[in-house]
């Protein structure tokens, strides 16, 4: 910590990671251990978050995210778009096909960002807020490859047919390495396959993404 930085905030924003990457909730014991704090610290930690919402505790004084966070959360999506967009319109352009940014929206996939090209006579409308199961679709089965990754490679992109809209292919590539982002770069066509250049040129959008946003 240096003289211009506040402990009591970087304490409470390590709690909410602490919270944010884990199912079941910590108890202040745990997060005592966790901070390295006494507990009297940790108490008063979480009785200012959950003044927030930020976090709440249920009836077995496990703490876990609060719904305060959903909100900020909702603010995040615009600054990801905005920083994708670049991206995208360059993706679009040159597949000629409907490109996109997806992230993870609780157990779905929610498209945040779509462009559309603007030189084709046709191509698959496809819409921001359009959602749909993680385990269909190119952009949900490219997290969840992400997901399954050890450190030992990196997820490439991932490619499906008829999954979401009967004739259109999809492909997709996860976002890597941005810390408090899970999602994905794709595009989606009307084909019965992806041609062979669209999975690698998906692979650099993505990876042009996720440098913005770092």
């Amino acid at each position: 910590m240096t003289a211009e930085t506040s402990q009591t905030l970087d304490r409470g924003l390590r709690v909410l990671k602490l919270l944010a990457d884990t199912d079941h909730g910590l108890t202040v014991t745990e997060l005592s251990n966790k901070l390295g704090v006494n507990r009297t610290v940790v108490y008063r930690l979480l009785a200012t978050l959950e003044q927030h919402a930020l976090v709440r505790r249920d009836l077995g004084g496990r703490a876990r995210v609060g719904l305060g966070v959903l909100r900020l959360g909702r603010q995040v999506h615009p600054l990801v778009r905005e920083a994708a967009l670049p991206a995208l319109r360059s993706l679009a352009e040159d597949i000629g096909a409907t490109a996109h940014l997806t992230l993870v929206d609780g157990s779905d996939a929610l498209a945040v960002a779509v462009v559309e090209p603007t030189w084709t006579d046709y191509h698959v409308a496809y819409r921001a807020g359009f959602r749909h199961p993680l385990d269909r679709g190119a952009a949900g089965r490219a997290i969840l490859s992400a997901r399954q990754t050890t450190d030992a490679g990196h997820p490439g992109y991932t490619l499906t047919h008829g999954e979401l809209e009967a004739g259109a292919s999809g492909a997709a590539a996860p976002l890597v390495g941005v810390s408090g982002v899970e999602g994905s770069v794709g595009v989606v066509m009307l084909a019965d396959a992806v041609p062979e250049r669209v999975g690698p040129r998906v692979l650099d959008a993505a990876r042009e993404v996720a440098d913005a946003l770092r």
